[in-house]
């Protein structure tokens, strides 16, 4: 099984080259199919780096493993996987639910490492109403469960990364502060993808990538009008794209910059090329 060979934490931004920034898609445009019937959407999303989504109707097995496979043997396809999203609280106060959402998440790690995957996204937890009666047990039990997540991944040679997760949810690792504190604590080497259109609704965009851009192995790009995670194609909404790409560039990141939007792929794709001087 194939080891991830880059260092997770980037020290020195002088390194990077321009190739280093890869442009994917993530399958979250053909999600409204079946996994079997969205295949040839997959070869031809324009890209060869394709974000495969463990969730819905795309919720992987072992027969669509081995298809997966054999589409990335056939088209030269590079994967990662975002691990379920729908229904996942890792910060459950309920012991036996965490557990299954733990061990759910699991098997998704497994069949990242089956698929070769160059990483792995998950979401963190969200607090509940129990919060108000044990404050911070959210949090405790957050960390507990990255900890877990991470070292399972590990162990199975995948590069699993935490998202910023968008308001107004109740997620416990929204803005900069939350990665600042998480990453003071968590005592692992951990990379988090950024969602920038996440960080776009609290307006920090730039800010997550000045000062964690270092701790960043994974970007997601769709847009937004700034008051809610709307997935629109880029340009489509009211975030900056060139100041936001811009930044990445100026920015210590190395990794993938994966198309979100559910809609106009391509013309999101073709956009980041313009921004990045590869059109």
């Amino acid at each position: 099984m194939r080891k991830p060979q880059r260092s997770r934490i980037k020290e020195d931004s002088s390194l990077m080259s321009e190739m280093a920034i890869e442009l994917a898609a993530s399958t979250l445009f053909c999600l409204h199919k079946p996994l079997e019937e969205a295949l040839r959407d997959i070869a031809q999303a324009g890209t060869k780096c394709i974000e495969l989504t463990d969730d819905g109707r795309h919720a992987l097995t072992e027969a669509r493993v081995d298809m997966l496979l054999e589409l990335k043997e056939a088209h030269g396809l590079r994967y990662s996987l975002h691990a379920p999203f729908a229904d996942v609280n890792i910060a459950a106060p309920d012991a036996h639910l965490r557990e299954a959402v733990l061990r759910r998440l699991e098997a998704s790690i497994r069949w990242a490492s089956a698929l070769e995957a160059e990483a792995l996204v998950f979401h963190p937890g969200a607090s509940t109403a129990l919060e108000h009666f044990s404050p911070g047990e959210a949090w405790r039990l957050n960390m507990e469960s990255v900890r877990r997540l991470v070292r399972f991944a590990e162990a199975r040679g995948v590069s699993a990364m935490v998202e910023n997760v968008p308001e107004p949810v109740p997620f416990l690792m929204r803005s900069v502060e939350d990665f600042e504190r998480f990453y003071d604590e968590v005592g692992l080497e951990v990379e988090m993808a950024l969602d920038i259109a996440h960080a776009h609704l609290r307006g920090e965009v730039e800010e997550f990538l000045g000062r964690l851009g270092g701790r960043i192995g994974h970007i997601h790009v769709s847009d937004n009008h700034g008051g809610g995670d709307e997935h629109l194609r880029l340009g489509a909404g009211s975030i900056d794209w060139k100041g936001a790409m811009s930044a990445v560039e100026a920015s210590p990141f190395e990794g993938w910059v994966v198309v979100e939007s559910f809609e106009g792929v391509d013309e999101s794709l073709r956009l980041l090329r313009r921004l990045l001087g590869r059109a």
